[in-house]
C-alpha cells in the first residue's frame, strides 16, 4: 500500500482525510497537526505522498515543501488550500508540487488526484530503477557519458568500445544517421581520454567554404589579406593539446580535404601571411552521416583522408534498432520538458507509446525529444495522449499499419528470447534443466543465448554447488 502523510493544523480536516483515505482501502495514512514536527516525521516515515496545507502556524506549508523537494525529491506533494490562497498554491506547483485542491475538497477529485500523483511517482521510480540497473551497464566511465541513455545491449557494447578507443590517442571517425548522438560520444571520448584537461573544439566542417578554410583552421597574421586587421589563431591552434571535433566531415569540398590531409600527414601548418611553421598537437575526431566509402567511389571524398581519419571507427546505430530505448527516452524527455514547462504530466498513454515505438525516427533521438517537447506544450491533461502528438507521426505510423499494441508487434525472435529468459530464471541459470524444459539440446540453448545476448547468472549463484547436470561457469563450448 502507498503511504500518505497529511499535515494540517485543523484536526477536523485531518479526521476527515483519515477516514476518507482509509475507506478507500488502498492507502496507509498518518496525520500530523503540529507542523513544527513535519521535518522529523517526513525524514523518518518513508512516505510516498504528502497531502499538505499551506497556511499553518509555526512551520509553513511552503517551508515543508522546500524541505521535501530538497531532501525527498521522489515524494509527491498535493497542496490543500483555501480559495483565497490560490496564488500561493500555484506558486507551490512551480516549486514542484504535483497539484493543488481548494477546500472544501471534492472526494472523488481528491482520490483521482492522489492516484495520478502516485502513478507518476511509480513511473519515475521505474525509470530511475531501470536506469540504475541496465542504463550504461558495464561501463567504467558512466558519468562521462552524460546525455546518453540506453538499455539496448548492442548500443552498450558500442559505448564500451568507445571507452577503449578514448584511452588511445588515435584519430576517430564516428558515423551514423543524424541525431544518433555523435557529438555526445565525441565529448565522452574527450572526458575519458588523456587530453581531458585540454580544449575540446567542435565545429561543423561542412560550413567552411574552400577560400575560408585556411584562415579559419590555421589562422592568419595581421595584414595577410584585406580586412585582416589583427592576428587570429586558427582552430588547430585553439585546440592545441586537445581535441578538434569536425562534424559533417563528408560535406567538405575536395580542395578543403586536401588542405586538411596535409596537416594531418605532417602535423604542421602555417598561418596565412606567416613563414613560421607551427605544430599541430591535436587529436581529430570526425563525424559524418554519409557513407564515406560510397562517397570515395563517386569521387567526392579522398581515400587517403578517409584512412587518416578512420584509424578508430565508431558506428552509432539508429534509434529504431535500439530495443526498448524509445520508451525509456520518451519518459526521460517527458520528465525533462514537463519540468521546463511547469507541467505535471504523470505518464504516457499506452496508445501513444505504441505509436512512439512503431515510428521509424529518421531524426533519431533528437527527433524523439522534439516530439515529446512539442507534445508536453500541447497536452492539457495528466497523461500524454494522441491528440498532443505531431500529426505527421500519427499519419506515418497509421499509413504503415504499425499502430497496434506493443505485445502484438513483438517478433518471433523477441518472443523466443523472452521465453528463454523466463525459463532460465526459473531454473536459476541451470542451462541443462532449461534446455530440457524448452525441448532443445543444451548446445542449441547455448547458441540461442549467444544469439539473443541473454545474460545468465552462473548456476548455484547465491551459495551452494551448481545443480546436478550443469557445467561450472565458463565451461561452455565456443
Amino acid at each position: 500500500m502507498n503511504r500518505i502523510l497529511v499535515i494540517d493544523d485543523d484536526k477536523a480536516v485531518l479526521n476527515y482525510f483519515q477516514v476518507l483515505l482509509l475507506q478507500a482501502e488502498r492507502f496507509e495514512v498518518e496525520v500530523l497537526a503540529d507542523s513544527t514536527k513535519a521535518f522529523e516525521t517526513i525524514d523518518a516515515g518513508r512516505f510516498d505522498l504528502l497531502l499538505l496545507d499551506m497556511d499553518m502556524p509555526g512551520v509553513t506549508g511552503k517551508e515543508v515543501l522546500q524541505h521535501v523537494r530538497q531532501d525527498h525529491p521522489g515524494m509527491e506533494v498535493v497542496i490543500i488550500t483555501g480559495v483565497e490562497d490560490v496564488e500561493l498554491a500555484v506558486e507551490s506547483m512551480k516549486m514542484g508540487a504535483y497539484d493543488y485542491l481548494c477546500k472544501p475538497v471534492d472526494d472523488s477529485r481528491l482520490l483521482t488526484t492522489l492516484d495520478r500523483a502516485l502513478e507518476r511517482s511509480r513511473l519515475r521510480g521505474e525509470i530511475d530503477k531501470l536506469r540504475d540497473q541496465i542504463g550504461l551497464e558495464g561501463l567504467r566511465h558512466k558519468e562521462e557519458f552524460r546525455g546518453i541513455l540506453t538499455q539496448d545491449r548492442k548500443f552498450l557494447r558500442t559505448l564500451r568500445k568507445v571507452e577503449q578507443i578514448a584511452e588511445s590517442d588515435n584519430n576517430v571517425l564516428i558515423w551514423g544517421e543524424s541525431g544518433t548522438g555523435k557529438e555526445l560520444v565525441a565529448r565522452a571520448i574527450h572526458r575519458i581520454g588523456r587530453r581531458r584537461d585540454k580544449p575540446f573544439i567542435a565545429v561543423n566542417a561542412g560550413t567552411f567554404a574552400s577560400e575560408l578554410f585556411a584562415s579559419e583552421f590555421f589562422g592568419h597574421d595581421r595584414g595577410a589579406f584585406t580586412g585582416a586587421a589583427r592576428d587570429k589563431a586558427g582552430l588547430f591552434e585553439e585546440a592545441d593539446g586537445g581535441i578538434l571535433f569536425l562534424d559533417e566531415i563528408g560535406a567538405l569540398d575536395l580542395p578543403v580535404q586536401s588542405k586538411l590531409l596535409r596537416v594531418l600527414q605532417s602535423g604542421e601548418y602555417f598561418r596565412l601571411g606567416s613563414t613560421r611553421e607551427r605544430g599541430a598537437d591535436v587529436r581529430v575526431i570526425a563525424a559524418t552521416n554519409k557513407n564515406l566509402e560510397s562517397e570515395i567511389e563517386h569521387g567526392r571524398f579522398r581515400r587517403d583522408l578517409y584512412y587518416r581519419l578512420n584509424i578508430s571507427s565508431i558506428y552509432l546505430s539508429p534509434l529504431r534498432e535500439r530495443r526498448g530505448d524509445a520508451e525509456l527516452l520518451a519518459h526521460h524527455f517527458l520528465a525533462k520538458h514537463g519540468a521546463l514547462n511547469d507541467k505535471s504530466i504523470a505518464g504516457i498513454s499506452d496508445d501513444v507509446m505504441s505509436l512512439l515505438e512503431a515510428y521509424d525516427y529518421p531524426g533519431n533521438v533528437r527527433e524523439l525529444e522534439n516530439i515529446i517537447a512539442s507534445a508536453v506544450v500541447l497536452e492539457n491533461g495528466r497523461t500524454l495522449t494522441r491528440r498532443s502528438l505531431p500529426p505527421y507521426l500519427v499519419k506515418a505510423v497509421t499509413r504503415a499499419g504499425l499502430s497496434v499494441p506493443r505485445e502484438v508487434r513483438k517478433t518471433l525472435d523477441e518472443l523466443e528470447a523472452e521465453h528463454i529468459r523466463i525459463v532460465l530464471e526459473h531454473t536459476g541459470g541451470n542451462r541443462t534443466a532449461a534446455a530440457a524444459i524448452l525441448g532443445i539440446s543444451r548446445v542449441g540453448l547455448l547458441a540461442k543465448i549467444r544469439k539473443y545476448d541473454i545474460p545468465v547468472k552462473p548456476p548455484g549463484k547465491g551459495g551452494g554447488k551448481p545443480p546436478p547436470g550443469d557445467d561450472p561457469p565458463g565451461d561452455d563450448p565456443p
